[in-house]
Parts: structure tokens; C-alpha cells; sequence
């Protein structure tokens, strides 16, 4: 088939590589957002999925607008079988009717559950011990389209967002690829989504006040708070310092255990040394990696060598 790909970040990155490696079908053009200015420089910053289409020599188109009447008129030209998206923007009907097989996309939960921009981070923070990729049909409501296959996943009590993100993008590609042959070979028997969604865990995008954390949480929410946002966008909470200065420190990693000295909720606890750990409303939340606003990633070891009397004085911000 003659497939246009769309997406953005490196889950999708690793999408088209597999696509384009496969050989089966050929990749007429890639979309994907305009370049960006970043970093200290502000200097224009490609999308990984832009890198990966120029080592390959794929044609890249990068609309401002997707109704543009520019970029409908390249698109039909194109004369693609099938679009596939994988972590882009929303298409218009305008778009997505374009090819005569249909437009798909990868998502990374199993749907129904999960739709929105952020379903691996709100399956890790929600506790769920199974997830998965699903492919589907675009129509006119997110991620609601007719399914066409799924493949399941364990999710460990171990996984961070950043480890299933790695673990999703793998059948991933086994998914696409499997989804594209079935469509080549017109093998598929796409099954609706049930119109109704009450009780279904959504997947909303994550915005950077959604990552406080609040200490009058569970131990066992907290923790997995502290999972689902690992390593991005990170969990966070705030301390005084000395000075009663409010500092602002990211949490990568935690366990949960519990103190010898009772404290009250958000009151840190140190031995100067090897642990450092804040009480909740059930238990303690033991910290293992961390960075401080302005400076880099770092062990609780590592922060306490530089932080020494960091012990119960320090609270942190409820």
C-alpha cells in the first residue's frame, strides 16, 4: 500500500522506523508539526518523527493548519491508500476521509479505556496491573473509532512511565504492522466502541500543576503518582529551606515504608545519610531519586552528602 504517516514524538518515531524497515508498503510522505524554537538558544528544533523521515529520505510536510486548502489539495495528490497516525494532532473529517482505505491510528492503552493524549501515565498513576496498544478506525470522535486489533501488556510494579513507553512501542510495531497487512489484504472485521463511556478511566493531557503531589494521599497512590510521571514530566513537591525559602523538588523514584517516628502528613524525615522520607496519610513515601530546581537528577544519597541536618525541620508544602 502507498501509506502517508503522521505523528510527532519518539513513540511514533519508532513506529514509522518499523514501517519503513519492514518494506512491505511504501511510505510516500511524512506530517508532522512545524519546527520549534528551543533550549537556551532558541534555536529551531526538528520533531523526532522529521529526523527519522530525512535518514530515510521521505518527503516531510509540515502544515501550519490541517485545513489548509494547501495541505488538502498535497494530500489528495499524494494518492495514498492510508494515512496512519500515531501520537498527532487531531485530524479533521476534511483529512481523514482522504484515503479510499481509510485512516488509522496506534494508541497506546486498550481502548475503550484510557482515550486521550496521556494513557500511559494514567495507567501507572490509577494502578492498573494491564495495558496494552490498540489500532483503530479515525472518525469524528477521539479515539473512538472502530477497533480493528489490540495487544495486551503486563504493567510491573517495577515500570515507570519511561519503561512502558519502551515496552508499548515494541508490540507497537508488532501491532501496525500486523494491523497494515490485515488491511493489504483486506482480512479485517474492524469492532465498534461502545457508545457508552460512563466509568471508563480517561487519559486527559498532563499539565505541569496536575504533578504536585498531596501528601494526604495513600502511600500506595502516591507511589504510583510518583511512577506514572517518571521521568516526564515528574512528580513534584516543595520543602523550606533553611532561610524559609520554598524549593521546588522532583521525584523519579520511590518505595513505601514506614517511619519509626510517627510525623504528620508532608513532614520529611532524614538520618543525614541514606534515606530520606516523607509521611502520608497511611505510611511513608521513602524517596530514591530526585532534582532539585536547577540542578541535575540525582540519588537521595547523593542530595544528602550536599544537604547535611536535612531531617524533620524541613516540611514539605501540603
Amino acid at each position: 500500500m502507498r501509506i502517508v504517516f503522521m505523528g510527532t514524538p519518539d513513540f511514533a518515531t519508532g513506529i514509522l522506523e518499523a514501517v519503513v524497515e519492514d518494506g512491505k508498503h511504501e511510505v510516500c510522505a511524512v506530517v508532522t508539526v512545524a519546527d520549534k524554537p528551543a533550549g537556551r538558544g532558541m534555536k529551531l528544533q526538528k520533531s523526532s518523527v522529521k529526523i527519522c523521515a530525512e535518514k530515510y529520505h521521505l518527503p516531510v510536510i509540515q502544515p501550519d493548519k490541517l485545513r489548509d486548502e494547501s495541505f488538502i489539495e498535497a494530500m489528495k495528490q499524494i494518492n495514498a491508500d492510508l494515512f496512519v497516525v500515531v501520537a498527532f494532532r487531531m485530524l479533521p473529517k476534511v483529512v481523514w476521509s482522504i484515503p479510499h482505505k481509510g485512516t488509522i491510528n496506534l494508541h497506546a492503552s486498550l481502548l475503550p479505556k484510557y482515550r486521550g493524549a496521556a494513557p500511559i501515565n494514567w495507567a501507572i498513576i490509577n494502578g492498573e496491573t494491564t495495558t496494552g496498544v490498540t489500532t483503530f478506525f479515525i472518525d469524528e470522535n477521539i479515539d473512538q473509532g472502530a477497533i480493528i486489533l489490540k495487544e495486551n501488556i503486563d504493567i510491573l510494579p517495577q515500570d515507570n512511565a519511561g519503561t512502558l513507553h519502551d515496552k508499548l512501542l515494541e508490540i507497537g510495531k508488532e501491532a501496525i504492522l500486523k494491523t497494515l497487512s490485515l488491511l493489504a489484504e483486506e482480512k479485517i472485521k474492524p469492532i465498534e466502541q461502545k457508545s457508552l463511556t460512563e466509568n471508563l478511566p480517561l487519559a486527559p493531557k498532563i499539565f505541569k500543576q496536575d504533578c504536585r503531589i498531596d501528601w494526604h494521599w495513600s502511600a500506595e497512590k502516591i507511589h504510583n503518582f510518583i511512577r506514572g510521571l517518571s521521568p516526564y514530566p515528574a512528580a513534584y513537591t516543595t520543602y523550606l529551606n533553611d532561610k524559609n525559602e520554598e524549593v521546588i523538588m522532583k521525584i523519579f523514584s520511590s518505595k513505601i515504608g514506614e517511619d519509626k517516628v510517627k510525623k504528620e502528613i508532608g513532614e520529611m524525615s532524614s538520618d543525614d545519610k541514606n534515606y530520606l522520607s516523607v509521611s502520608c496519610s497511611n505510611a511513608s513515601i521513602f524517596i530514591e531519586d530526585l532534582q532539585i530546581f536547577g540542578k541535575k537528577r540525582m540519588s537521595v544519597h547523593e542530595f544528602l552528602l550536599g544537604n547535611k541536618g536535612f531531617n524533620a525541620r524541613k516540611v514539605a508544602k501540603k
